[in-house]
């Protein structure tokens, strides 16, 4: 039977993009909705800000992610075109690099011009995305990919503390959503560290304490508002 290994870096595309979208969802609705919620706003109206946050940011945060991977992508195209042009123009130079590139990792010179020539005459450009540019299928950015997941990861984060704004009693809205949506934030900087193999506690930390602060200072905003409204 063969070995299939799976490891951690086939899935960082996803990742990233997924965790950046669900962080983001949680912090900035939150955050949006704290302020709003200490400036003594009525419930309704809370309601309507976090789930016109809760559409922009996820809108948003699709065009950002797919503008950016699509630049990625677009870069990876132009290396691979450029190289493909020179494997049709200088396929002997291309040889002498990818075997340099070879004894650089410890190959005998010998072995490594074999392992050049057989590597390039299975794909020769394959070889070279890999060896030379440091391009593979399952790094490959795919912006419509990263777009989706970040617009779905962000509304599901968002939705957290919009489902809290009708949950919470009328006048405890501020506290209910400020600690519902720092556990959902521990909870998922546990989640991502133990998906990508970080160090769990490191990861919980670091998600939570910038949401913490956003939400700080937006209620301290709202309240200061609302007081001068008053």
């Amino acid at each position: 039977m063969a070995h299939r290994e799976r490891h951690r870096s086939e899935r960082i595309g996803w990742l990233r993009a997924a965790v950046l979208g669900a962080n983001d969802g949680i912090v900035s609705t939150a955050s949006l909705v704290v302020g709003v919620a200490a400036a003594n706003a009525a419930r309704h109206d809370v309601l309507i800000a976090g789930v016109a946050g809760l559409v922009a940011g996820a809108l948003s945060m699709a065009a950002g992610e797919y503008v950016s991977v699509s630049s990625q992508a677009d870069t990876e195209r132009a290396d691979l075109d450029r190289e493909r042009y020179e494997l049709a123009t200088q396929p002997q130079a291309e040889e002498d690099e990818l075997t340099g590139i070879y004894v650089q990792r410890g190959l005998e010179p010998a072995l490594a011009r074999t392992v050049a020539r057989q590597l390039m005459a299975k794909g020769a450009l394959a070889a070279h995305a890999r060896d030379e540019l440091g391009l593979t299928e399952e790094l490959a950015a795919r912006p419509l990919q990263a777009a989706l997941a970040s617009a779905a990861s962000f509304a599901v984060g968002a939705g957290v503390p919009v489902l809290t704004i009708l949950l919470a009693p009328a006048g405890a809205i501020v506290a209910v959503v400020a600690i519902v949506s720092v556990l959902c934030l521990i909870a998922l900087g546990v989640m991502a560290a133990w998906i990508g193999g970080a160090p769990i506690l490191l990861g919980a930390v670091r998600v939570t304490v910038w949401g913490a602060l956003a939400m700080l200072a937006t209620a301290t905003v709202g309240k200061l508002f609302g007081t001068v409204a008053g």
